[in-house]
Order: structure tokens, then C-alpha cells, then sequence
């Protein structure tokens, strides 16, 4: 085979084709590397998201590929590559280069509620894609120039259709040398952690709530401590590990673990990392059912942070609103208390009341009271200050420096944090959402403004209490909303059916395939004054 010859200059140009097309290649897999990260790096929520999208971005590639092999084709024929000079061969290649540019443009330009994150785990997986695809691309091209002459370097056009399979198979491939090196950050952080015996530390956990629940008692224990806090959304144990190796300095007193988890054993193995004193149960819901399956996994599974407390200075914490959460303080054999509205109470609050500029309520904590005020919106997030006034009893806090910290408190990003505009009070609760918090998300709606606008793509990752969830969300909307539109397919047939049922005008259900369609399709019918409740935003494995 002549291109194999080193000595041939027409093998450095297949060479650098190949480089070429793999650097593009990488790129052109963005949504693939982003729905494995979105995962967990677990291949059955890749292919769930196949499933679920009905491979519309594998079909996109495959139209890519067609449209760029006949432009190849159509090339080679007009100039008679097999008889012309090497150089004709290689002109059909540009329309597909442009035609991936503009594809990976598109690709770059929609949007995203969870951008990729270039962690280095990401960064060997695309590397080590780019150099596959390399690969492949050169073997490929060499074959074809010896075999199919009449395609020659078209060849190339046919490596798109293979970005869905690549991208994992690569993730195969590396997850070897990716236990690795998760195991060597884990006891890094393990080590980190064993020469801290003086460092607090505290767990929290539940189906919805951990976030703002995070924040909360950042702040309020920030009056007396130096605190470290698991950013964002960071409750895996890779996350958790870099949090302890990067994050945790030897000033801190306390550090507080944010902990997720999508199956059993999850909690178990950052327990096994963290060594909490502290456990938090923010509320037990049917958030992530479809990973779970049932209820009783879920509560299992938050259960673990329970049982990995100390026996004898453990300290766990309910959410005594919630019926699992008590169920859950009831069999609690450790050092316990629950909160709220609850008869074992010792921290309670009422007179609670709330409009756009935040939530007033009275602290209840023993036989004592306090009037406190809070930019935070909700009886909801009332109830998670009550977890953390528990928490920093716990740890000594005096009434003072607790009222003090409430004060300071700020809503969470897009977890129902008030936007003012000129005409409009916008309420943004689009980071995720739960059948718990939709319900508090509505309540709030209710207090503020007179007429209503709620966009909402509805609730996902139910399993099958996902239909029968919609049509009940549908339902409340009615109670409270003008006007609704609903986003993306997923959910349209049920929110729909549940606001007809709860009485809605028809005429004022409104549908916009994405978020953005939907900002640009409330300008023809909001008001001024009238007040936008973002309620969820559908995750990038829906779109």
C-alpha cells in the first residue's frame, strides 16, 4: 500500500486528514461527552437518553454523513479522480468539513442548562476519543484509496455515524485506568481527612433540598466557624474528593458534604469518605424514581448517612414536615432531633409570611422565641433553616449569632431567587424540581402579584408515577396561574389534562419546543406587573 510508504508525500497528507477529522470529530461529540458526564460516566443513562430522544442526534450525524459523501461523490465524478491527478481527490472534502463546521457550530450554540465541565476525567476521555478516531480515520482512508477508488478520501465522511458508539467505547476502555485514578484522589482525600481529627463534619442528604439546605447552614455556622462547603452541585465522591484535596485548608473547622445518589450504596460509599458526625435528612420524595425504582430504595439509601454516624456522639436531623423523614426519626437509635411541625419539636417557627421581598417568621427554639427575617421565599425554606438552627445548637452557636446568620442568608441561584425588571417580577425556580417543591413553588406564586405566568416543561425522572404527577401539577397550576406554557413534548399531554381538569381556559395553554421559544412567546401576551414563575428546566438528557 503506497500510503503506508513514509517516503510518500500523499502519506502525510492522509495523516494530517486524519488528525484533522479526529480534532473535528471530538468536537462534533460534544452532546455525547456531555450526557455521559450528566450520567455519571454510567452507560445506562447514556443509552436511556438514546432511547428517550429517539436518537434524534444520531440521525443528525447520520445526515451529515450522507449529505457530505454525496457532495464527495458527485466531486469525484465531475473530476475523474481515478484518472486525474491525486490532488481532485481531495476537493470533495471540503464540503464536508464545512458541513461538520456548521453542524458543531449549531451543536455549540443551543442551548444548555448544564454545560460540559472540562474536568480532567473529561479531558482524557475526549483526548483519548480524538486519537481513536485518528486512528481510524488514517486506516480508513488508506483502505478505501487501495479498495474504492472511486471514494478514496471520501471515507472520511462516514466517521460521524460512528460518534455515538465511539464515545462510549472509548469510556470503556479508559475505566480501568479511571478506578484508578478515582481510587488514588479518594485516599489522598481519605489520608486528608484522617489528620483532621478537630474538623467538624456534616452530611446532608434527602431527595430534594440538599442545596439550599447546604447554603443555609454555611452561613448561619460562618458566625462562628471557619466553614468549608461542598460547592454547587458537587455530591459525588469524585466531586467530594476534590472538594477535600483542593478545597479543604487547614483554617477550617467545619466542612459540610452536599450528598447525592442515584442507586444503593451510593451515601454508603461518601460516608465512607467523609466520616460524618452530623446527618442531615432535608426530606425523603420520589425525586429519581426511575434510577431507584421504588420509594423504600430511597429511604434505604438516605438511611445510609443514619447509620454511618457515630453511636455515641452521632447527631442526626429530620425534616419533621415530611411523613418518610418522621417515619425515618422514629427508628433512629442515635443521638436525634426533628424539627418543625412536629409534637418532639424543640426548634419550630410561625407566624410566617412572605411576599417579593423575602420571608418574616418567628424562631421558636426551646421555650424561647425570636422575630427573624430572611431574603429566602417559602415555608419551605423556613423548614430547612430550622434543620440548621438544630445543627448550630448542636454545635454551640448562641441565639445571637443563629439570628444574625438568618439575616444574611441569599436565595440560591435559580432556586426560587426573585428577579425584578422594569415591568415584571420574575420568579426563577428553574434548576431542577420535585413534587414537594413545585408545591412550594406554586405557594409562593400565590402570595405575589396579581396575575400569573408559570413556563414549565412539567416533572421528570418519575418513573411511572411521572404521568399521574404531571396531571396533578396541572392541576395546581390551575389554581393559581393566567396563563402556562408548557415546554418541550415530554410532558405536554399530562400538564395539559391536569389544568382542563382543574378548570384552565384551554386558550390560555400555550406550547414552545425550548425555554428560549417559550421568553420569546410570552412578549405577545404578558403584562405589566404580571409576575413568571420559571419553574424547572428540563436536563440536556431531555433535549
Amino acid at each position: 500500500m503506497k500510503l503506508l510508504d513514509v517516503y510518500n508525500f500523499q502519506f502525510y497528507i492522509t495523516l494530517g486528514l486524519a488528525v484533522l477529522n479526529g480534532v473535528l470529530m471530538c468536537f462534533a461529540s460534544y452532546k455525547f461527552f456531555q450526557i455521559i458526564q450528566l450520567s455519571g460516566y454510567k452507560l445506562k443513562g447514556y443509552f436511556l437518553w438514546l432511547k428517550d430522544t429517539k436518537a434524534k442526534y444520531v440521525s443528525r450525524l447520520l445526515l451529515l454523513s450522507l449529505i457530505s459523501l454525496f457532495c464527495v461523490l458527485v466531486t469525484n465524478a465531475l473530476f475523474d479522480v481515478y484518472h486525474s491527478k491525486a490532488v481532485y481527490s481531495y476537493l470533495g472534502l471540503i464540503f464536508y468539513f464545512y458541513f461538520t463546521i456548521v453542524f458543531i457550530v449549531n451543536l455549540y450554540n443551543a442551548p444548555k442548562k448544564v454545560p460540559l465541565k472540562n474536568t480532567t476525567r473529561m479531558t482524557r476521555l475526549m483526548i483519548s476519543t480524538f486519537i481513536f478516531v485518528a486512528i481510524l480515520s488514517f486506516f480508513l482512508t488508506v483502505l478505501s484509496t487501495e479498495y474504492t477508488w472511486f471514494i478514496k478520501f471520501g471515507i472520511l465522511c462516514f466517521t460521524p455515524i460512528f460518534i455515538p458508539v465511539i464515545v462510549p467505547f472509548v469510556h470503556i476502555l479508559l475505566l480501568p485506568l479511571e478506578k484508578l485514578v478515582m481510587h488514588h484522589y479518594f485516599i489522598k482525600a481519605k489520608r486528608k481527612l484522617k489528620k483532621r481529627n478537630d474538623l467538624i463534619k456534616i452530611g446532608i442528604t434527602g431527595s430534594f433540598g440538599k442545596t439550599s439546605t447546604k447554603y443555609i447552614l454555611n452561613t448561619i455556622l460562618s458566625e462562628k466557624y471557619e466553614v468549608c462547603m461542598s460547592p454547587h452541585s458537587f455530591n459525588t465522591l469524585p466531586g467530594l474528593s476534590k472538594v477535600i484535596n483542593n478545597y479543604l485548608e487547614d483554617k477550617h473547622q467545619v466542612l459540610i458534604a452536599e450528598m447525592g445518589a442515584r442507586r444503593r450504596g451510593d451515601i454508603k460509599e461518601l460516608c465512607n469518605l467523609i466520616n460524618p458526625s452530623i446527618g442531615v435528612i432535608t426530606g425523603i420524595g420520589n425525586q429519581h424514581l426511575l434510577s431507584f425504582k421504588t420509594v423504600e430504595n430511597i429511604i434505604k439509601t438516605k438511611n445510609e448517612l443514619i447509620e454511618s454516624l457515630p453511636k455515641e456522639d452521632g447527631f442526626a436531623v429530620f425534616n419533621g414536615n415530611n411523613e418518610k423523614c418522621v417515619e425515618m426519626f422514629s427508628a433512629c437509635k442515635i443521638q436525634k432531633e426533628i424539627v418543625g411541625d412536629y409534637k418532639q419539636s424543640s426548634v419550630k417557627a410561625g407566624n410566617i409570611s412572605f411576599d417579593e421581598n423575602g420571608t418574616t417568621f418567628t424562631l421558636f427554639i426551646g421555650n424561647k422565641k425570636f422575630e427573624c427575617k430572611t431574603k429566602l421565599l417559602g415555608y419551605h425554606n423556613v423548614q430547612n433553616i430550622l434543620m440548621c438552627v438544630s445543627v448550630a445548637k448542636k454545635l454551640e452557636l448562641t441565639n445571637t449569632q443563629i439570628i444574625k446568620g438568618i439575616e444574611k442568608l441569599n436565595p440560591v441561584a435559580h432556586r426560587l431567587e426573585i428577579i425584578k425588571t422594569e415591568n415584571n417580577i420574575i420568579i426563577d425556580d428553574s434548576y431542577n424540581a420535585s413534587v414537594e417543591g413545585v408545591k412550594c413553588a406554586l405557594e409562593v406564586l400565590s402570595k405575589i402579584g396579581k396575575r400569573k405566568v408559570v413556563i414549565t416543561p412539567g416533572l421528570v425522572e418519575l418513573g411511572l408515577e411521572e404521568k399521574q404527577a404531571n396531571i396533578n401539577f396541572g392541576k395546581a397550576i390551575a389554581k393559581v396561574a393566567n396563563k402556562v406554557v408548557i415546554v418541550n413534548k415530554v410532558n405536554f399531554e399530562s400538564l395539559r389534562q391536569g389544568l382542563l381538569n382543574g378548570g384552565f381556559k384551554e386558550d390560555d395553554i400555550y406550547q414552545a419546543e425550548t425555554l428560549n421559544k417559550a421568553k420569546i412567546l410570552i412578549k405577545d401576551f404578558v403584562k405589566k406587573d404580571d409576575v413568571i414563575l420559571f419553574e424547572n428546566d428540563l436536563p440536556d438528557n431531555y433535549i
